[in-house]
């Protein structure tokens, strides 16, 4: 018995390493899917929550933040498809909005292109929040097929997609 109890503590303590030095994935995800504090906290919490019930089929020999993207993503979307999100969030964008593109605000020109992309990313359905999300942290299109479940084509075809509704929203 006890060998099993250590061996739940090294997992717990290995858990908490790798999600903390990977705890942004989670902020953003949450910042995009979720628009109140409240709400993000919550979203967070869950996502947390779901990393962990999956950790013991985690394949050390993949990478972390790929396999993290995938449920964070997959939590997410599923917490916005919900009837009970989906009516909390019908209501218009607030400005204090994580960023997502940008930690470091200052420029006003540079924050009001910030505030215009945070904009149009929330409008959009989740996968294309999703996909906006993996394009702004530069993962490669390989990793975000893998991440999202689609082809590698697919994913250039949506990104060139959006960034073309991009260009013509802003």
């Amino acid at each position: 018995m006890e060998h099993t109890a250590e061996m739940v503590d090294d997992a717990r303590s290995q858990f908490q390493s790798l999600l903390e030095a990977h705890r942004g994935i989670v902020l953003k995800v949450a910042a995009s899917y979720a628009f109140h504090p409240e709400d993000r906290a919550e979203l967070a919490q869950e996502i947390a929550a779901q990393l962990w019930r999956a950790f013991p089929r985690f394949d050390a020999s993949r990478s972390f933040s790929t396999w993290m993207y995938r449920i964070a993503l997959n939590v997410a979307i599923s917490q916005v498809r919900s009837a009970t999100q989906r009516q909390r969030h019908a209501v218009p964008l607030d400005e204090d909005l994580h960023d997502l593109a940008d930690p470091n605000p200052g420029n006003p020109e540079t924050d009001q292109q910030l505030r215009l992309l945070r904009r149009f990313i929330a409008q959009q359905p989740p996968l294309d929040r999703a996909l906006l999300v993996l394009y702004l942290e530069d993962r490669p299109y390989r990793e975000m097929a893998e991440i999202l479940g689609l082809s590698e084509t697919n994913v250039a075809t949506k990104i060139n997609r959006l960034k073309q509704r991009i260009r013509t929203a802003l």
